[in-house]
């Protein structure tokens, strides 16, 4: 591969093959290193760096599964006991019927405690949750994620600082709350492919089925 450094052509050597394999063109600190003849050109990738998006993985990962596992036995945190999902209670009813403000609040009214939000709404804390953290499907985990954050900062609409009661509604930053966050968190970790560094990342974009299907990355 050829790169242009101030006008001149220079070489740049390829990555291995294991996380090409894998990573394809993106640099994961910690799993490569710089060749010496670019010293002072780019810098090169630390192993510190892998480890702490690692653990920034991990730590993403328990955000969206922690709530899963208190909603589905009543745990005592947010869901108090005898309100779990596994004796028959709704995970979205208490949240969504109250929703008070922002253009959508008829319609998260409307869904609330169905079915099918229930459903989708375990599937998605539970399934991103279990993926975030072992490393595998952080393509997909970003889109699932990102969007049920997406809805839930729809639902708590944090640019009005009133509800449609006239009540303060709660919002100290108008666009970039934890939703917002955690999305890009979700982002990130894909884009660098941070699977790779205390997850099977490598070992699932091995298999013939994702190999064949790059989106399942």
């Amino acid at each position: 591969m050829t790169t242009h450094l101030h006008g001149r052509a220079s070489k740049v050597a390829p990555a291995d093959k294991p996380f090409a394999a894998y990573g394809e063109d993106i640099v994961i600190p910690g799993t490569a290193r710089t060749p010496k003849s670019q010293a002072g050109t780019l810098p090169a990738p630390s192993r510190a760096g892998g480890r702490w998006l690692a653990v920034l993985r991990i730590a993403v990962g328990g955000i969206f599964l922690w709530p899963f596992l208190d909603k589905l036995f009543g745990l005592g945190y947010s869901t108090g006991a005898g309100r779990s999902v596994l004796e028959g209670n709704s995970p979205t009813n208490g949240f969504l019927s109250h929703v008070d403000v922002g253009p959508g609040k008829g319609s998260f009214q409307t869904i609330a405690g169905t079915w099918w939000a229930d459903g989708l709404f375990m599937l998605a804390l539970g399934a991103v949750g279990v993926a975030v953290i072992l490393g595998v499907g952080l393509r997909i985990s970003a889109v699932a994620g990102a969007t049920l954050m997406m809805m839930m900062w729809f639902a708590e609409w944090p640019l009005a600082r009133f509800t449609d009661s006239g009540d303060p509604s709660g919002s100290t930053n108008p666009l970039l709350d934890y939703h917002v966050i955690y999305s890009l968190a979700l982002i990130a970790l894909a884009v660098t492919a941070a699977g790779a560094v205390w997850g099977l990342g490598r070992k699932w974009a091995s298999l013939p089925l994702v190999q064949r299907n790059p989106w399942l990355k």
